[in-house]
């Protein structure tokens, strides 16, 4: 199954990322099959360069965008639709222990 993925790039403490087309099992570190546009959260405004065309054409033949990249699509009003939850949180543990 193909995935459509953020992949870290950049120096330390100052990340940014690729959006790339990757097999779902795959490191995205390594060979991807397409890039789709770059995302840079360390500036403002942020700046989020993301190939259309090439973006809908992957989301037709079925790939499947993960949370965070499917809210940044939201964002930029490529899909239509309802924001994901991204992340899943810690559990807080209410026992007290002595």
């Amino acid at each position: 199954m193909l995935s459509i993925r953020l992949s870290r790039v950049g120096k330390k403490h100052q990340p940014s990322y690729r959006l790339i087309v990757v097999d779902k099992r795959r490191d995205p570190w390594g060979n991807y099959l397409e890039n789709l546009g770059t995302y840079n959260p360390m500036v403002k405004p942020k700046e989020i360069k993301f190939k259309e065309d090439r973006v809908k054409y992957w989301l037709g033949v079925g790939a499947k965008p993960t949370a965070t990249v499917w809210n940044l699509l939201v964002d930029q009003k490529m899909v239509e639709g309802k924001k994901m939850k991204a992340t899943t949180g810690h559990k807080v543990d209410t026992t007290e222990k002595k």
